[in-house]
């Protein structure tokens, strides 16, 4: 397994490794140039020294062998007068021997002869033994060698190395003028220079071994400062770190890393059960009658109800996200309500208000606080005359289950005293069988009357007993036609005219055919006894929104007294002569068994329009059953 090093040790090595390259790089340069010009300069030195012997050779020959006899077709003889001219000019040899100690790197000075024998020579035993000189290294490939070969100079073995100049008379060479170069001096010179620029790039290697720890603490300090704050975001407890995540703890980055895909993984998880809850708010929302406008602290809306477009008239997108500011204004009551609230930061109680389209509205406006600080505000808008209608439907239906829980125990009460008027009347029939007509005409009446009373307490009972829905799925036009069938013998005889206006589309419903009939028939009736001079009873059926159907009965009668209305349901009211009271209380409680509802209204021009609502998706029988025998208190 290949070793892991942390993040701060990578930084260092590599932060160290590129300086040390770098220092390394110009010492090198450095180096070379400072070696490479050192030697350039030694060799153009020793290059001059041996040219100037080379002239002060060639005047000293060319002056004295003008004067000398020699047999220049001798060899021996004229190399013996090259000796004895050059080994007796006082000026040759004192200008070799002060260049020898001028410069130091110059370890000797010679002319030799074309064999290499000394002819004259710094070392004065070398000329006159007439020995001849050692072979030594060109300097020149040395001064224009590379960096290896230059470096060996100062740093490798004691070498000598000589600058040769060749002699020549009459065009032929005779001989040559040789420079000893020594690397010891050069050595001497060169070394203290070199080991300051050594010593010069390890200090600088050391100090950027301290500076690159240092920048690299700086560097990861982010790194370990994001750490603990992600520990703080993070639960500690709530996800166990893998085996892959506690083999990568020691990388400061793929600390951080661990850290942030954790968070990552808490913030996707979060993000899908806040979806969740939005989606299951949306739902909520869609379905409130109520208009609810949830604002920020700065009054932006940031959650508005599908009702609220109703109550306003402004669609949802162009209150999402808005400043109260940007959708109400002061020209509407609402709007002015709403933004001085929000202007004097007073909560606004319940109150009624009459829009300026005459619908009648009740509004509030709550701030919601957490810590004594204003966090946001909830506004509500509710339909007044929905809710005064609902309180007046459970007031009506309380004060139905009580009259039914009267009326069931005393028409059992009644029922047996009646039986027993009976028996008792046939018997008394069987006695007289002698009756004077009169006496037989009473006894007539009491009969009717006992069997009207009767008939009464029946319906009572009837009214009062629990009812167990027969429920089936049925399209509702058919059975208004079959209530319309069944009407139109009552409807000939008043000169009624029954129009019909059913949607083309199917009314799907859950009912129990038979007692929603009744509760129809008992509506149409009732619009046709309205209009005893004659007139139109219109009959509609029509799917009301996804998830409501409405049965509309609208007669041109003359319509409902305002001082009445509250008790057109009531049990036993009635305002026919021949009414008992009990149709439109008996439709009441079939709406109520099957979810739905009944209500009634003033028409135009004249006369009264029923509404019966149910609903469109299917009731399960149980809960239908439970509803109707829960005790007459729905009734």
């Amino acid at each position: 397994m290949r070793p892991r090093f942390r993040l701060k040790t990578k930084l260092v090595l590599a932060i160290s490794g590129m300086v040390t390259a770098v220092v390394v790089a110009f010492a090198t340069i450095f180096i070379f140039q400072l070696v490479h010009q050192r030697l350039s300069d030694t060799f153009e030195n020793g290059d001059f020294v041996a040219h100037q012997i080379y002239d002060a050779t060639r005047q000293s020959l060319e002056m004295d062998l003008s004067s000398t006899r020699v047999d220049m077709q001798d060899p021996q003889a004229v190399r013996d007068a090259y000796e004895e001219i050059l080994q007796t000019d006082p000026g040759l040899n004192s200008l070799l021997q002060s260049i020898v100690g001028y410069s130091k790197p110059i370890y000797d000075v010679a002319v030799a002869d074309a064999q290499g024998r000394a002819l004259l020579h710094t070392d004065p035993n070398v000329s006159l033994k007439n020995q001849v000189l050692p072979a030594r290294q060109d300097f020149r490939q040395v001064a224009n060698g590379g960096f290896r070969r230059q470096l060996e100079v100062v740093y490798g073995p004691p070498q000598l190395y000589e600058i040769r100049v060749p002699l020549e008379r009459g065009g032929l060479p005779f001989g040559s003028v040789r420079v000893g170069i020594s690397t010891i001096f050069l050595k001497s010179e060169l070394r203290p220079q070199l080991d300051r620029a050594l010593l010069l790039a390890g200090t600088a290697i050391f100090i950027t071994l301290l500076l690159a720890a240092a920048l690299s603490n700086l560097a990861l300090r982010p790194l370990a400062i994001i750490g603990r704050r992600l520990d703080l975001m993070t639960d500690p407890g709530g996800e166990a770190e893998t085996e892959a995540e506690r083999e990568q703890e020691p990388d400061e980055v793929n600390a951080v890393t661990t850290k942030i895909n954790r968070l990552g993984r808490q913030m996707r998880d979060v993000k899908e059960v806040f979806t969740a809850l939005k989606d299951n708010l949306d739902q909520i929302m869609a379905n409130l009658q109520d208009g609810l406008i949830l604002f920020t602290r700065d009054a932006r809306a940031i959650l508005v109800s599908a009702a609220v477009e109703r109550f306003l008239g402004i669609p949802r997108q162009q209150m999402l996200g808005h400043n109260a500011g940007e959708f109400f204004t002061h020209e509407t009551q609402i709007g002015r309500l709403v933004l001085d609230a929000f202007m004097d930061h007073q909560a606004l109680s319940p109150r009624d208000i009459e829009t300026e389209d005459g619908r009648r509205i009740q509004i509030a406006l709550d701030f919601i606080e957490e810590g004594g600080e204003r966090i946001g505000a909830l506004l509500t808008l509710r339909d007044a005359e929905s809710v005064r209608r609902i309180e007046s439907e459970i007031e009506l239906s309380h004060r139905l289950a009580a009259i039914g829980r009267l009326a069931s125990g005393v028409g059992h009460e009644v029922k047996n005293p009646i039986n027993a008027i009976v028996v008792h009347l046939e018997v008394l029939r069987q006695k007289l069988q002698q009756m004077d007509p009169d006496t037989r005409r009473h006894m007539d009446v009491i009969a009717s009357e006992i069997q009207r009373l009767d008939r009464v307490v029946q319906m009572l009972i009837d009214f009062t007993r629990p009812v167990e829905l027969r429920l089936t799925d049925i399209d509702l036009s058919r059975i208004v036609d079959e209530v319309l069938s069944l009407a139109s013998p009552d409807a000939e005889r008043h000169g009624v005219r029954v129009i019909r206006q059913l949607a083309a589309e199917t009314l799907p419903v859950r009912v129990d055919a038979d007692l929603l009939k009744q509760a129809l028939l008992n509506v149409v009736l009732n619009g046709v006894q309205a209009m005893p001079q004659g007139g139109n009873l219109e009959v509609a059926a029509r799917r009301a929104g996804d998830r409501e159907i409405v049965i509309e009965v609208r007669d041109q009668g003359a319509g409902i007294a305002p001082e009445i209305r509250d008790k057109v349901f009531n049990l036993y009211f009635t305002t026919k002569k021949a009414g008992t009271g009990i149709g439109l209380a008996m439709t009441y409680k079939v709406m109520q068994l099957h979810h739905g509802s009944v209500d009634f209204a003033p028409a135009s021009p004249r006369g009264t329009v029923f509404q019966l609502t149910l609903p469109l998706q299917e009731q399960p029988a149980e809960a239908a059953r439970e509803f109707a025998t829960h005790d007459s208190a729905t009734v």
